[in-house]
């Protein structure tokens, strides 16, 4: 069964930082595009950041220069590295990947989500 599995979430004070990691793990023929998204209670879903099969990234404007998305291609990983977090990145965060199953047949998958707290 493929999935995606996240862990790295917590509780931390403002100005402290957090690494999210998201594993795949099953039979994947390759993995395509990764990214992080996140929803806070009472809003909707948010794209965070995204990094390309060629390592090209793309981040939302909240986040810029504060967060940065990596991946570890061996490893199946994708990493969301958070520095001087604000209360206002409180929200579940997500991860999303373009896993193929042939060299043209993909879906798209979530994982569970984490919870990431950040106290002012």
């Amino acid at each position: 069964q493929v999935k995606l599995l996240e862990s790295g979430g917590g509780l931390v004070q403002a100005g402290g930082s957090l690494r999210l990691s998201c594993a795949a793990s099953g039979r994947i023929f390759a993995i395509g595009a990764m990214g992080w998204y996140r929803q806070a209670p009472g809003k909707q879903r948010e794209l965070v950041a995204t990094i390309t099969g060629g390592a090209e990234t793309n981040y939302a404007d909240s986040v810029k220069g504060r967060f940065t998305i990596s991946r570890d291609n061996a490893k199946n990983t994708v990493y969301l590295q958070m520095n001087s977090l604000k209360p206002e990145d409180t929200a579940v965060y997500y991860c999303n990947a373009a896993l193929y199953y042939s060299s043209i047949t993909y879906m798209q998958h979530w994982g569970q989500g984490t919870q990431v707290t950040v106290s002012s």
